[in-house]
């Protein structure tokens, strides 16, 4: 039986995280090989992650010329924000038409059609796909990385580039877990297809502080290509399944919306948020480096998740890179960096996602007060009301010893 051929880089994971490093690698002049658990006509839910920012835009520009663009053209770009308390309104915001490099700001579609067309263009340069091939087992050692899939197939490399997922089994097997807690409240989040020639809606992203029609839970809706996605913030001791339900849906769906989005519903699902990052980005020997949701989980709000992950993949080929290159401490040296700066990065996300989430819940009772008298003034104040605005996208913070660049 012959040896299984050895790979400079092998990818485990064909998400965005993993799409982003074949990508690079192949920017590189490097050979491109993906395992990837799902076939290739798995069904992917829901919406993810829709919105991606015009730094991701630009990266995927640059690693395959026209897909940033291609991308941008099949989402769309919401120009209106505004935020109501209780029913009020207290901030509105409508941005003027920009561009950088010919790309927009961010746009906005559900998570498949951006990992479909990322994917084809990884075919177009080549890059190797392995479909139906889950990783079970990784051994690292000094001189490489050694996985074992579920069929007893060997696959072997000189690095790794794990991008599989949540639950990462090569986070798993270099010892590494996730670190940090989960929201105590539990969010509904629900994918409705548009209706735009019986009730069309403004495209705006909108967010309610105690909507008085849902009882005063927290609500934010935002558009992607082709539909809407809301998240309807549940109270501590609300049961779940009263609300996602078909008729639970068909019940609160229509008192936010227009009455038709009660029966569009395309897809629904209930989280409690992780806000967690790995211990480690990388293995005792530096040879796997973890990247995208192997290596962290932050709550949506500031679309911090897939928008990091793209960095953390083009970092982590940019040091497999160097480390092929140099060998020896010098391939260590770079290995290790990648790992101290994505987890900085990854760290700071975590605690911006933190803001936003802490922000909407208010648990804090001053934080509470805080809001209630903001709300106070805000007709008359813009500032609070911008304040207030701030939770759906996270709060800016200061880096407090973090790094400094949030991607």
């Amino acid at each position: 039986m012959s040896s299984p051929t050895r790979h400079p880089v092998l990818i485990a994971g064909a998400g965005p995280a993993g799409l982003s490093a074949a990508l690079a690698l192949r920017a590189a002049g490097l050979p491109a090989v993906v395992l990837e658990r799902r076939t290739e006509s798995s069904v992917r839910p829901g919406s993810r992650a829709a919105y991606l920012h015009g730094a991701s835009l630009r990266e995927l520009e640059r690693l395959s010329p026209g897909l940033g663009h291609e991308i941008a053209g099949r989402g769309l770009m919401w120009a209106t924000k505004r935020s109501y308390w209780a029913g009020q309104e207290v901030y509105t915001r409508t941005y003027p038409p920009s561009a950088r490099d010919g790309l927009p700001p961010f746009t906005s579609l559900p998570q498949v059609i951006t990992e479909d067309l990322m994917a084809t263009a990884c075919r177009k340069h080549g890059v190797e796909f392995h479909w139906g091939v889950e990783v079970t087992s990784a051994e690292s050692t000094p001189d490489g990385v050694r996985l074992t899939d579920a069929s007893g197939g060997e696959w072997l490399a000189d690095y790794v580039i794990a991008a599989d997922g949540a639950r990462s089994v090569l986070r798993t097997a270099i010892g590494s877990p996730l670190e940090g807690p989960r929201s105590q409240n539990t969010f509904v989040v629900v994918d409705l297809d548009d209706d735009p020639d019986h009730n069309p809606m403004p495209i705006e992203r909108v967010f309610h502080y105690r909507h008085p029609r849902v009882g005063g839970r927290n609500v934010l809706t935002v558009p992607f290509a082709g539909g809407w996605r809301v998240d309807l913030n549940l109270l501590v001791h609300d049961d779940p399944e009263r609300y996602v339900s078909p008729e639970g849906l068909r019940r609160w769906i229509p008192r936010i919306l227009p009455e038709a989005y009660g029966e569009r519903v395309r897809w629904v699902s209930t989280y409690r948020f992780a806000q967690q990052v790995a211990a480690r980005f990388t293995d005792t020997h530096h040879r796997v480096l973890l990247t995208g949701e192997a290596s962290h989980l932050f709550a949506p709000f500031g679309a911090r998740g897939m928008n990091s992950s793209v960095p953390d993949a083009v970092r982590a080929v940019e040091a497999a890179v160097e480390a092929l290159e140099t060998g020896g401490a010098g391939a260590t040296r770079a290995v290790a960096r990648f790992a101290e700066e994505r987890k900085e990065a990854a760290t700071y996300n975590r605690a911006c996602a933190s803001a936003a989430l802490e922000h909407m819940l208010a648990h804090r009772p001053s934080l509470w007060l805080r809001q209630r008298a903001a709300a106070a003034v805000a007709t008359a104040g813009r500032r609070a009301g911008a304040w207030l605005d701030s939770a759906p996208y996270g709060p800016k913070l200061a880096a407090r010893g973090a790094a400094r660049s949030s991607y």
